[in-house]
């Protein structure tokens, strides 16, 4: 079987071709390739797997099927209809993984079933469990299929929140999403050429598909459904982590965080690794129920740019186009278009804030800790960038165009800060009704052309009332 990945790409990058040399000769260099995975077939079922057995843990069958199929220069590996009990499992070079219609796979409930690796989690480069499924150091490889996979991911979230009572007792809510070690449904790192396609996901115990340190990946035509067992913290959807040429296409996200997240490391640590995300495309796309959209950062460090997103539609997502990070991120969010979608009661279309939530994205140890006996990953957290402007991030040069806002509650939270305004926003054929206008602290040259914003007047009006007389007892 062959995917013509580079035509897709070619097609849908084009848009960047006139803005960037590098990208123009990405096109011509991607046009030519294909993907090879060869057309031998390798049952799972062959190798030890029993369909409908969810007593056992079917990790070893799997693994022997693919490791079986890369020996053999590639295929497609199988399972026969029914369900089956999994953790992690990786797929190698040359092999597409196919869950077809008709299986269901549970992700395994016991944490010794997802071995510790080294990867990136949140900015920060640790030790972290694999994920359910793993595209390790891998060119030409593929995760495809109309089957199921529930992650069972509730043993994670109650494990956080057990952790999270204790912590912010004692000062700790910076570091608890670092120590609540919990499983990534799908985790492609260090690859290239990489396709998954079509599959639901649900229920990840943190992050459902995360896209780290790789080129040339495409993600079309996937469902992820997070709020079936709950409302689980950290379950983002899609995060594109420091990877650049990646596509996201006809996508369904419903989960209890960021839906579309680009990101590109974290503080000390981000701005050592310095790699950016870049070229990247989301496009006709749906996000429902989760904290963003498209959301950039929190993690900003490497830099993110050359972004489109276009066609997408927000239906009760907290925010529309969200921008965040901190005073010691770094980085420059810069070349971002955000075109022809659609939000419809979302609480802010449009929310960009530099000092986003201090307790979470400061670090600072409590007295009685010894900086010398904490782990490691507290270390690289607890590391100061140096000199102390090289952690202030930047955000300029975005477009929005064509994009239509219905029912939100404010049209703008937009918060810069003195050291870094949030600089050249443009907003163009759009329309916004919303109950408040919300606020814009710190902008520079924003501009609004045939661009409408309709708010709640009697709203408005309290809120403006309020704020004069405010002003006039300062003044005074």
């Amino acid at each position: 079987m062959k995917y013509k990945f580079g035509i897709t790409l070619l097609i849908c990058l084009q848009f960047f071709a006139a803005k960037s040399q590098t990208a123009a000769e990405w096109v011509s260099k991607v046009g030519a390739q294909s993907f090879p995975t060869g057309n031998k077939i390798f049952s799972v079922n062959k190798y030890g797997a029993t369909a409908g057995d969810t007593l056992h843990v079917a990790t070893k069958a799997v693994q022997a099927a693919i490791d079986a199929c890369a020996k053999a220069g590639g295929g497609v590996v199988t399972f026969n209809p029914g369900e089956y009990v999994l953790g992690s499992v990786f797929v190698k070079s040359n092999v597409e993984l196919k869950i077809d219609k008709g299986v269901l796979i549970y992700g395994s409930q016991n944490i010794k079933d997802y071995p510790e690796m080294q990867s990136r989690i949140a900015g920060i480069e640790t030790t972290w469990p694999a994920a359910l499924f793993n595209v390790m150091d891998a060119q030409n490889a593929a995760i495809t299929g109309d089957g199921i996979v529930n992650a069972r991911g509730k043993f994670c979230w109650d494990m956080y929140w057990e952790m999270r009572k204790d912590y912010d007792t004692k000062g700790l809510r910076w570091i608890v999403d670092y120590d609540a070690k919990r499983v990534r449904t799908l985790l492609v790192q260090n690859s290239k050429n990489i396709s998954v396609k079509n599959i639901t996901l649900k229920n990840a115990g943190f992050w459902t598909v995360q896209i780290l340190y790789s080129s040339y990946v495409s993600i079309n035509g996937i469902i992820i459904k997070n709020n079936e067992d709950g409302h689980g913290p950290s379950t983002d959807g899609i995060d594109i982590d420091s990877s650049d040429w990646v596509l996201v296409e006809h996508c369904d996200i419903d989960c209890n965080d960021d839906n579309f997240c680009i990101k590109a490391g974290r503080d000390w640590d981000g701005l050592r690794v310095n790699r950016p995300a870049e070229y990247i495309v989301i496009r006709d796309c749906v996000a429902r129920r989760g904290a963003g959209l498209v959301t950039l950062g929190s993690e900003t460090s490497g830099g993110i740019k050359h972004v489109l997103a276009t066609n997408l539609v927000a239906k009760n997502t907290d925010n529309g186009l969200r921008i965040k990070s901190a005073f010691t991120r770094g980085g420059t969010i810069e070349d971002i278009y955000f075109e022809n979608s659609t939000l419809d009661s979302v609480n802010n279309a449009y929310q960009f804030n530099l000092n986003w939530y201090p307790a979470y994205s400061y670090s600072e140890l409590p007295k009685g800790y010894d900086i010398n006996t904490v782990p490691q990953h507290w270390k690289s957290m607890l590391q100061k960038v140096t000199p102390a402007e090289k952690g202030i991030p930047h955000a300029k040069n975005i477009y929005v165009t064509n994009v239509k806002v219905t029912n939100a509650q404010n049209a703008f939270v937009a918060n810069g800060y003195e050291q870094s305004l949030l600089e050249n926003f443009v907003f163009t054929n759009c329309t916004v009704k919303a109950n408040s206008i919300g606020a814009l602290e710190f902008t520079k040259g924003w501009k609004f052309i045939n661009t409408t914003i309709d708010v709640d007047t009697k709203k408005l009006a309290a809120k403006t009332g309020a704020a004069d007389e405010k002003n006039e007892r300062q003044k005074n």
